[in-house]
């Protein structure tokens, strides 16, 4: 294979792994040489070479197969005269996974396909707050091992709540007090991967084989099979196998299972069958707690560098999406201080984090809210605006009205004319009407959080 090819397929690479881990993980790479069914590649450090060939060596190994080339195993080194690059977000951006061998290989053998654990993400570190503390209560259940009590376990919610950190964290634990138990972690993806490559190699009983053999089956972000009708079938198969031997299944998405869009109702049914635990947006309270528990661990990295007061409640009230966004702006103002050599006040936090801070007021507009309600029950935008009094336009264009009610600064009169025309009476009966079905309708409820949740995110 000639370092032209070699660029055609990373291009390739990029529609399948994203532009983010294209850039830090993929685009680094360098094609060493192809001998005896091995292929090499050079990067810059063992680090890189051993979080590539764990999370993406099995889609560089099936993308170099598709081209042609008759590859059964991929291998990273680091050589002294490799002219790659680390990427300038690696350091940022690169988990601390288990720790790395000197040369990392993965085959097309039956080793697991095992995704890293990070070290970070421990029961001790994991800040318990009303909005996780059920969540927490099931993964702490799971851990201790024991008979299964409930399977299998599904968290469920949205971007940088705890779900990730929960799975590891359980992960961990099981792996501490019983070593000897067959535990594997990895991301819905990995196991689509994993699938085709079977297929492709006709392994299918080898990859059967080793599914079915593990004791504690942990699969994150199970959205990501919806719509993939063949891995959805195994996994389903998979799943089936592993509950009859009594084996326990973790698994986290992004939604609850029913509201995950073109998962089969098969699958679906399994998931609901153990116990389903939401993660709740956090709360002013949580947030703060997380805040105080990460100060306690910079002070290890930064010592002697002050935080004034106000500086935590502040971050805790203004950045209330999304927890990595959180930690992340903690991170930076540490990391900001102590280069400039100042006090963490509020002035330095406010020059510091102007960008987050901008980010964090972002305003929802009524025509948002129209065009989510709209994707939401599968209707035109048209129809919610428009005259038609049809029950399946009206209670839609009642549930936008009630968001652009609760989520905007907008008067009735003003959500009426967005409505197309229509007088603040009306806007006012549409909103007490879905105040009264949340209360008697669980649909409607459950309906009018999933959209509030995705406004907000």
């Amino acid at each position: 294979m000639t370092q032209e090819k070699w660029g055609q397929l990373k291009l390739g690479l990029l529609k399948t792994v994203g532009q983010s881990n294209y850039t830090t993980w993929i685009e680094p790479l360098e094609f060493e040489q192809l001998q005896d069914g091995v292929a090499v590649f050079n990067v810059p450090t063992n680090f890189m070479g051993n979080y590539v060939s764990q999370n993406f060596a099995d889609v560089i190994l099936y993308e170099l197969n598709t081209a042609g080339e008759k590859v059964q195993r991929v291998t990273f080194r680091v050589s002294a005269n490799s002219t790659a690059k680390p990427s300038p977000r690696l350091v940022s951006e690169a988990p601390k996974a288990v720790a790395a061998s000197v040369e990392s290989t993965v085959s097309t053998g039956e080793e697991l396909p095992a995704a890293p654990l990070d070290t970070r993400f421990t029961f001790d570190t994991f800040v318990v707050g009303k909005p996780n503390e059920l969540a927490h209560a099931a993964a702490r259940r799971v851990s201790e091992g024991g008979p299964v009590t409930f399977n299998p376990l599904v968290l469920y919610g949205g971007v940088g709540l705890g779900k990730t950190h929960l799975m590891h964290a359980i992960a961990w634990e099981l792996r501490k007090r019983q070593p000897e138990l067959n535990v594997l972690y990895l991301s819905a993806e990995q196991f689509m991967y994993r699938f085709v490559q079977a297929l492709r190699e006709r392994k299918m009983m080898d990859f059967k084989v080793l599914f079915r053999s593990v004791d504690v089956l942990m699969v994150d972000d199970v959205q990501f099979i919806a719509g993939k009708d063949s891995t959805q079938e195994e996994f389903f198969h998979t799943f089936n196998a592993l509950v009859d031997q009594n084996k326990q299944i973790i698994i986290s998405a992004d939604r609850a299972p029913g509201e995950i869009k073109d998962l089969e109702e098969r699958v679906k049914s399994r998931l609901q069958c153990g116990l389903v635990v939401d993660l709740h947006p956090t709360d002013y309270e949580l947030r703060l707690g997380i805040l105080q528990a990460k100060v306690q661990q910079h002070r290890d990295t930064y010592p002697g560098l002050e935080i004034a007061n106000g500086v935590l409640e502040f971050l805790a009230q203004r950045i209330s999406t999304n927890v990595r966004v959180l930690e992340g702006a903690l991170t930076r103002l540490f990391a900001f201080a102590s280069l400039v050599g100042r006090e963490i006040d509020m002035e330095l936090t406010q020059d510091c984090l102007a960008d987050v801070l901008r980010a964090s007021e972002r305003k929802i507009t009524v025509e948002e809210i129209q065009r989510k309600v709209s994707d939401y029950y599968n209707i035109r935008l048209s129809d919610i605006i428009g005259p038609k009094r049809l029950r399946s336009y009206a209670r839609p264009r009642q549930v936008a009205m009630y968001l652009a009610k609760q989520l905007t600064s907008r008067s009735l009169p003003e959500i009426g004319r967005r409505f197309g025309g229509r007088d603040h009476t009306t806007v006012m009966h549409g909103v007490k009407r879905i105040e009264e079905l949340k209360v008697i309708d669980g649909q409607i409820a459950e309906d009018v959080e999933i959209l509030r949740r995705a406004l907000e995110a």
